[in-house]
């Protein structure tokens, strides 16, 4: 059976910001949404789009909040940072070659192998391998939200933005971006959206979850 298709619903885009080319990873702590950039986390306020905080870091793909830290993937490391000081408290080896999108849930952090078309549960403490989940497109954005795990994708000139199996990878629902709107990075708000970052368009798009993912 295929699985249903609907064009994805773009309900806001914040940036690009200034002194920031690109996006390459997404998180939300609750109350604002973190974009990491070449250089630096930004934490960006929802209903006004200002930049509220910049940590420096290099940050070269996803980003995840655990409720008390952020992670941020910088080339083979996976840096643990404090978010009110931008301190690196610990680090772990990233899994795989060209991590991507990574996101928090069930105490461990699932990393996205772009090109291995991969999603890696990892313990966050040592970067040993839980399980992996293999898709069949390449993994840009992880996230979970209300028990479901969804991942961005981008080849050429289509994004989608994808509800997979967590067991066996296969496709359950998609929305798909626009031609030419990429995403790397995502993650959820918890409630009505999903937050992608927008790769070199240096931008954050808000783009709507279904209805019937949100039935739960």
């Amino acid at each position: 059976m295929t699985a249903p298709t609907q064009p994805a619903e773009i309900v806001r885009e914040y940036g690009p910001f200034e002194g920031h080319p690109a996006i390459h990873g997404i998180t939300h702590d609750g109350e604002r949404v973190w974009a990491a950039t070449n250089d630096a986390l930004l934490a960006i306020a929802p209903a006004s789009g200002e930049v509220a905080q910049r940590l420096p870091h290099t940050c070269d793909a996803g980003t995840a909040f655990d409720g008390r830290h952020l992670y941020q993937i910088a080339e083979a490391r996976i840096a643990k940072i404090d978010p009110a000081t931008g301190a690196v408290v610990a680090t772990i080896p990233a899994p795989g070659q060209g991590c991507s999108g990574l996101a928090w849930a069930e105490g461990s952090l699932w990393v996205g192998e772009y090109r291995a078309r991969k999603i890696h549960q990892i313990d966050p403490d040592t970067g040993a391998v839980r399980r992996s989940i293999e898709t069949n497109r390449f993994v840009t954005g992880v996230t979970w939200v209300d028990g479901e795990l969804w991942h961005g994708t981008w080849e050429g000139d289509e994004s989608e933005i994808r509800h997979i199996d967590p067991a066996d990878g296969a496709v359950l629902e998609t929305l798909q971006m626009p031609a030419g709107t990429g995403v790397s990075g995502l993650e959820s708000d918890g409630k009505a959206l999903f937050y992608a970052g927008g790769g070199s368009s240096g931008k954050v798009r808000a783009v709507r979850r279904p209805q019937r993912a949100r039935a739960a």
